[in-house]
């Protein structure tokens, strides 16, 4: 893995120190320049948890990926520069108040200055920079605002506050992980009628005063909390994906 290549790929070009300064910057900056996306599972391309491979699709391709991808590769970057950082295992929130499986979601856990930060570059819209891990704490972002809280003695619940109302996001243990342990739930995603990853293809991505996401037949531009939405025929998708995202992507052939 080249990682001036991989730097440049998310635009950070300061100096590469071990501080929280360069930790946050390096969040913001990949999620501001990496897109979140399930395309490959939609053009029948099987989804390795291969650094390399990864590392081919996200920084030589210049394509975005899923939470297995875009946090394993983001691991791996943090790590080669020193941080103290290791991979998690998250249970996302549903609707009906449960929380999925283990190994669902893949995140990270950075250990500095003896604190612990919550650092995910793969959840979608979620906070623009580390969440430092301590409980009953509001945690103020640019893209909302955050509360840990103990979920049960094992594990931690990260929230996010909307009207002064607490909406569960994912729960997780401090256990580090393997990122081969993911391998079975991330085919899960890329097979089964019953994960929301093969309903639509789906590609977002974060902007300073906003994000642009795009589907089959929609694409959605929020703007200072201005919501723009613009429907448009299923064969046009991949012109939207190319005017809005750069990407060119088909059966057999990739940016």
């Amino acid at each position: 893995m080249d990682l001036r290549a991989y730097l440049d790929r998310i635009d950070f070009h300061d100096p590469v120190i071990i501080n929280r300064n360069v930790l946050y910057e390096l969040q913001k900056k990949h999620l501001l320049n990496i897109p979140f996306e399930n395309l490959d599972i939609h053009y029948g391309r099987k989804i390795n948890l291969s650094v390399m491979d990864i590392y081919q699709k996200i920084i030589i391709d210049k394509r975005g990926g899923f939470c297995y991808e875009l946090n394993g590769l983001f691991h791996q970057l943090l790590m080669r520069i020193g941080f103290n950082a290791k991979l998690i295992s998250a249970r996302v929130h549903s609707e009906n108040g449960k929380y999925s499986p283990e190994y669902d979601h893949l995140a990270i856990i950075v250990n500095l200055e003896n604190q612990d930060f919550l650092v995910d570059v793969g959840f979608g819209k979620f906070s623009l920079l580390p969440l430092r891990l301590e409980t009953g704490k509001k945690i103020k972002d640019s893209f909302g605002q955050f509360q840990f809280k103990k979920h049960n003695a094992d594990y931690y619940q990260i929230n996010e506050i909307k009207n002064q109302e607490l909406i569960p996001q994912y729960i997780f243990n401090l256990k580090e992980r393997e990122l081969s342990e993911f391998e079975e739930r991330c085919i899960f995603h890329q097979t089964s009628e019953h994960s929301h990853f093969t309903k639509k293809k789906l590609i977002s991505i974060a902007r300073f005063d906003g994000r642009i996401t795009l589907n089959n037949s929609q694409l959605k531009i929020t703007r200072l909390e201005i919501e723009e939405v613009t429907n448009f025929a299923e064969n046009q998708f991949e012109t939207k994906l190319k005017q809005y995202f750069d990407i060119e992507i088909g059966i057999g052939s990739c940016q």
